[in-house]
């Protein structure tokens, strides 16, 4: 004997459909909303935050070009990364662009920062290129012990008596000689502008100011290795290696 459907014991606890089309179970509401999806925001910026402020201080930092003294290869205004473990974790060579505090006294006495605590903020942590006055950009040409001259009979830069054949000097202008012949001490660099005659370079602290021109390994910040912006000039620095391929070890 069958029973018929919705009769008997068993019809009570036999489940209704509800309107909503679902079985038994009312939908619960959102927890959390307006205050949650603040919290996510905050947790994302203060994560991207760290992330930055690590990469700044122990990988890439950010920086800003205020002068012509590396035209062509740097324009003014350009923004650039900098490797930082570059001397840190891996050594310089000839022809890497370098950037380094400036403790000699190069450049003239800081007028004061002209920004605001926001984007002095932004500095720090480096979502903003350093835009300070304290470092200098220049090309390392002379490497502990190198004998660096200037100039041969055809006008060329010497390292340890071979002469360099310089693709990366603003063609436009002709360099003036300025005439020196240094052996680079240890801990130290010698360091020249690609734009020669716009450069108050090595040459021009020879023998004039503290250093002799030279720069102390320990000043410098790390090895310019990218133009990030103006994104129509976004491309990698190189160090020219065939410019200093025959450069012989110093004596």
């Amino acid at each position: 004997m069958t029973r018929e459907a919705g009769t008997g014991p068993d019809a009570a606890d036999a489940a209704a459909p509800h309107e909503d089309g679902e079985s038994g179970h009312q939908p619960r509401p959102r927890r959390g909303g307006i205050l949650a999806l603040l919290r996510e925001i905050a947790l994302i910026l203060a994560i991207s935050i760290v992330l930055s402020f690590v990469i700044k201080t122990f990988f890439f930092k950010a920086f800003y070009i205020p002068s012509e003294s590396m035209v062509p290869t740097l324009e003014e205004n350009d923004r650039i990364f900098v490797n930082l473990m570059v001397p840190r974790n891996f050594a310089l060579t000839r022809g890497d662009v370098i950037v380094f505090k400036d403790t000699k006294g190069w450049l003239p006495p800081s007028t004061g920062s002209q920004q605001n605590w926001f984007q002095e903020s932004l500095e720090f942590i480096g979502l903003l290129p350093d835009t300070s006055q304290q470092h200098l950009i220049k090309r390392l040409i002379g490497l502990p012990g190198d004998h660096v001259v200037c100039c041969d009979a055809q006008q060329h830069i010497t390292v340890n008596g071979v002469a360099l054949n310089e693709p990366y000097v603003n063609p436009a202008e002709v360099p003036r000689p300025v005439p020196f012949d240094v052996t680079v001490p240890a801990g130290k660099v010698w360091v020249m502008g690609d734009n020669r005659n716009h450069s108050s370079d090595s040459r021009f602290h020879n023998a004039s100011q503290a250093g002799n021109g030279f720069i102390d390994e320990s000043d410098i910040e790390g090895q310019a290795t990218v133009i990030a912006w103006p994104l129509n000039r976004l491309g990698a620095l190189g160090n020219y290696p065939n410019t200093f391929a025959t450069v012989p070890s110093p004596k």
